[in-house]
């Protein structure tokens, strides 16, 4: 009883975390350029916000699989621990920078430092019981909804009052805090805490991890799939606030509709994410990936053919809601494709291959939208997503029909309680 009580109390933990960085990290992006001006960078303003919304990606895809390897050596609560401090520690010092340089370096330190999501995946899907592991994803994949949700939001509501500088030191205390009650509060069982000890005179490299996860056929599909997915929703952003505009027929009516389209899409994401976990346990992670990127890239396409912003809110609304359980089943084969000696650096590894979608995404946006119609990038970012559920549907076709790879664990069947005689 008291191992399911300290998971739960460990499930909580990690919900606030992911919910806390990730409110923090989403808020500080709108408002980047205006940032920049106070800082005195007004006319390049632009260039430093770019260069700003970056520089992290590429950092953290660097450094990633190096945090994973080490909490597969040391412990995965406290690469939740680092992760959460690195980020508020970050957080507190942009508060107190003073110029554009200074701010675009500490955004290169927070690829570096952070984490926190990737952290708490891979300690979840070590500490949950295996066949609740989807749920427990799902749940963490609600947190990132929510907290993408909640910090726009936030800071739009107190920019004005308390200024922005003030907001993220508030922030990057909260998180501290948070840090501090993850330490005390995260509990490994005492068979992991040997795994680690385990592990410590065995480490795998992680080029050897990479090697490993994109040898598996159906780990290494989930994998493209979802780099195709981050392209798709990250692809858009250059296009999206034109498209909106242009519907809207004025700057200001497109800025309330903007946050408007933004907050149902996260909102139904927040909504559906632990529905899509809880499938995951129960139905092959193959059918759910191809329905719900189905369900988003139809949704993307049609928003190229709305004649007013309203239509765009029941599409923002399926957007959203199968989006949700696109990164978390690829999460869920890494688990499972992995070992506990290498849990943590798979994540990693994982999710420095899935971050070149989104680098990929806005410049091939940013390309085609200077050549083409928002409407035919609309389409065709669409057409990403539903490529992507192809390739899954493909890799499953394909071990089903294999006799030496149609296991019931790559086609997804070993989740099913059918299949296990439940």
């Amino acid at each position: 009883m008291s191992g399911a009580a300290d998971w739960k109390r460990s499930l909580r933990l990690l919900w606030g975390a992911h919910f806390l960085s990730t409110a923090s990290l989403t808020a500080i992006a709108p408002f980047l350029p205006m940032y920049m001006e106070e800082m005195g960078g007004k006319e390049d303003a632009l260039l430093w916000s770019g260069l700003a919304l970056a520089v992290p990606a590429l950092s953290y895809a660097l450094t990633a699989p190096l945090w994973g390897k080490l909490g597969d050596r040391i412990g995965r609560k406290w690469m939740v621990v680092r992760a959460s401090i690195g980020i508020a520690a970050v957080l507190a010092a942009m508060g107190f920078a003073q110029t554009p340089a200074q701010l675009l370096a500490l955004r290169l330190l927070q690829g570096v430092l952070g984490g926190v999501v990737d952290a708490g995946v891979a300690f979840a899907g070590g500490a949950a019981p295996e066949n609740e592991r989807g749920k427990a994803l799902g749940k963490l994949e609600g947190a990132v909804a929510a907290g993408s949700l909640a910090g726009p939001l936030i800071i739009g509501l107190f920019w004005g009052t308390i200024g922005f500088r003030t907001l993220l030191l508030l922030f990057g205390g909260l998180l501290m805090v948070w840090s501090v009650a993850a330490a005390i509060g995260l509990k490994e069982s005492g068979e992991m805490r040997e795994q680690v000890r385990e592990r410590a005179s065995h480490p795998a490299s992680v080029p050897v991890v990479l090697r490993r996860l994109l040898a598996d056929r159906r780990c290494g599909v989930f994998l493209m799939a979802g780099i195709c997915a981050n392209i798709g929703a990250y692809g858009l952003l250059s296009v999206f606030a034109p498209h909106v505009n242009q519907l809207a027929g004025d700057a200001s009516g497109a800025a309330v509709w903007l946050g408007i389209l933004q907050g149902v899409t996260w909102a139904a994401s927040w909504a559906a994410a632990s529905w899509w976990g809880k499938r995951n346990d129960s139905v092959p992670v193959e059918r759910n990936f191809a329905i719900a990127a189905a369900v988003c890239g139809v949704a993307v396409m049609l928003q190229a053919a709305v004649v007013s912003p309203e239509w765009l809110i029941p599409l923002r609304l399926l957007q959203g809601f199968g989006f949700s359980a696109l990164l978390q089943s690829v999460y869920l084969v890494v688990v499972r494709t992995s070992g506990a000696d290498n849990r943590g650096a798979s994540i990693g590894s994982a999710s420095s291959l899935l971050v070149t979608g989104q680098i990929a995404g806005p410049l091939m946006g940013g390309l085609l939208a200077a050549w083409f119609s928002p409407a035919f990038v609309f389409v065709q970012f669409g057409a990403v997503f539903v490529f992507s559920a192809f390739l899954v549907l493909v890799q499953a076709r394909v071990a089903l029909h294999s006799p030496a790879r149609a296991t019931a664990s790559e086609t997804g069947l070993a989740s099913s309680p059918i299949q296990r005689g439940k």
